[in-house]
């Protein structure tokens, strides 16, 4: 154990509220492990008991008797992946049957794998946290090493040899797969996206975090209240959205609060993408300086979701909320979709945040050599698409000729017509790219005639039984008869030139591909 972080800006990746869920665990005969993930603190009942022993608050284990001791576990899926900083294993009230030791793992899983499925021995678990001794009837701050700060879906806990754990908290930053902004309209401040609220100039009766939690607010304690202003000015909060992104209508939810709601809210937008969360949490939104307006003061009602469509949208990283002069909001919604700057920068955090095997597996959807994929991999972080690229290339022209044949492996014939889409796996592979990307490259031949059609089925055999291999061409932009008069050229090629060449051409495919995962274009 450490010294506690600061964890003022992190979420609880695996509340209850924010959809954590635990969906395996090996024992739970006294307690259920699911209690592990409650909002409130852990209470105790003293002379409660239940049929199985006493009441207890939290997940509790019976006890080992097996020689040499064992271990117990729960697999908890987070409500949204994201990359884990620290963890609380709470033993409130655990006094003399807390675990002796505890240790974390995270994984990363596609789907949504049954119980069955994220406890096999096929998922690849990365250490958060070593084995590490944990105090009875103590909240125990285990910080997350840098090095092992990646993107997890899941997260094991295990406790030595048995026990109880009260509760559970997985302070984290969340990282979403920038697809699910694709082609929709999203709620850009939505912590489950990734938006948070990074300041505010009180937060007496509520919580600032509570302005965009999931959900609507069951009450006025789930949203945000600021004491009674005595003074000049107005009360505010500053939300980082989950990317740069333009704002084309604002939410504002005064549900529940009657008699303490603003008389006006304004929003102001500003474009930060430095300014870190930490800095703006301690100086306020003065570390931001240009803020232009996203909404003029407009009154609002008490009790009342307020839906306003903005004129003219706006771009930002960041949107400020003033409510005059003081009050209570229940939730804040931002709605629009990322930029392409935004869509970028989300994209390259979240690829460079991947646990290995996660990233390996997204490349290999790209390209089908392991070889290229395991070597792009280890070369992160890129922070930028222009770095990506060219290292990509320079991977793939690194690699022997067997590697190059292996990614010829893992496309169709050119011209073939694709059959239905296999469904995707539950396993940690990405699906989206290798299921869609031969139908969105080869769309000309959806239109090729059968004469086409014809002439690409029997040069295609010609050039394998010529060449050894699938005829390779960049699909993407070109028509079917340029793709056929391309295979009937290059048939005059020796094998060695039309094996660079072919290559050539992977390594197009590849370029356009990743740039497809990154820019969503």
């Amino acid at each position: 154990m450490t010294d506690a972080p600061d964890l003022t800006n992190l979420v609880d990746l695996a509340a209850a509220r924010f959809g954590g869920s635990v969906v395996a665990v090996n024992d739970e005969f006294f307690a259920l492990a699911e209690r592990m993930l409650l909002p409130e603190a852990p209470v105790t009942r003293p002379g409660v008991f239940t049929e199985r022993g006493q009441w207890t608050d939290g997940w509790e284990t019976r006890r080992r008797r097996d020689v040499p001791p064992g271990s117990d576990w729960a697999i908890i899926r987070l409500g949204s992946p994201g990359i884990v900083h620290a963890v609380t294993v709470d033993t409130t009230h655990f006094t003399g049957n807390a675990p002796e030791a505890v240790e974390l793992h995270g994984a990363t899983l596609a789907g949504y794998p049954s119980a069955e499925e994220v406890a096999e021995d096929s998922v690849t678990w990365v250490p958060l946290v070593g084995r590490t001794p944990v105090a009875a009837d103590a909240a125990n701050v285990l910080v997350v090493p840098e090095e092992a700060r990646f993107r997890i879906s899941h997260l094991r806990l295990t406790i030595h040899p048995d026990g109880g754990v009260a509760r559970l908290r997985v302070h984290g930053v969340v990282v979403p797969d920038p697809r699910l902004l694709d082609r929709v309209t999203s709620d850009l401040a939505a912590a489950y996206l990734g938006g948070v609220v990074v300041a505010a100039s009180d937060m007496h009766y509520g919580d600032r975090h509570n302005l965009n939690a999931s959900g609507d607010a069951r009450v006025m304690g789930e949203g945000w209240e600021t004491r009674r202003r005595r003074g000049e000015g107005h009360d505010w909060a500053v939300i980082r959205l989950a990317t740069e992104g333009t704002v084309v209508r604002a939410e504002v939810d005064t549900r529940h609060f009657r008699g303490n709601a603003p008389r006006a809210v304004a929003l102001w937008a500003a474009n930060a993408p430095e300014t870190g969360d930490d800095t703006l949490a301690a100086d306020g939104f003065a570390a931001i300086t240009g803020w232009r307006p996203l909404l003029p003061r407009t009154r609002v009602q008490p009790n009342t979701r307020h839906l306003f469509d903005l004129e003219v949208p706006v771009e930002a990283t960041h949107v400020r909320v003033d409510a005059v002069p003081d009050g209570g909001l229940a939730r804040l919604r931002l709605l629009g979709g990322p930029t392409a700057a935004g869509r970028e920068a989300l994209a390259m955090r979240w690829f460079d945040s991947l646990a290995p095997a996660a990233a390996r597996e997204e490349l290999l959807a790209c390209c089908g050599s392991e070889d290229w994929a395991d070597a792009v991999a280890a070369r992160r972080p890129f922070g930028r698409l222009a770095a990506l690229l060219p290292a990509a290339e320079q991977e793939w022209w690194n690699l022997p000729e067997s590697a190059w044949l292996e990614a010829f492996t893992a496309h169709p014939r050119i011209g073939e017509r694709p059959g239905p889409a296999p469904t995707p796996p539950t396993s940690s592979r990405a699906t989206v790219v290798t299921i869609d990307a031969p139908r969105r490259e080869q769309a000309a031949l959806e239109q090729a005639s059968e004469e086409v059609r014809a002439a690409f089925t029997e040069g295609n055999t010609a050039y394998e039984d010529r060449f050894g291999f699938i005829f390779l061409v960049r699909a993407a932009g070109r028509g079917a008869e340029e793709m056929l008069a391309l295979l009937q050229e290059r048939m005059a090629n020796d094998p060695a030139a039309e094996l660079r060449v072919a290559a050539g051409q992977q390594a197009e495919i590849t370029a356009l591909r990743l740039s497809h995962l990154i820019t969503g274009g």
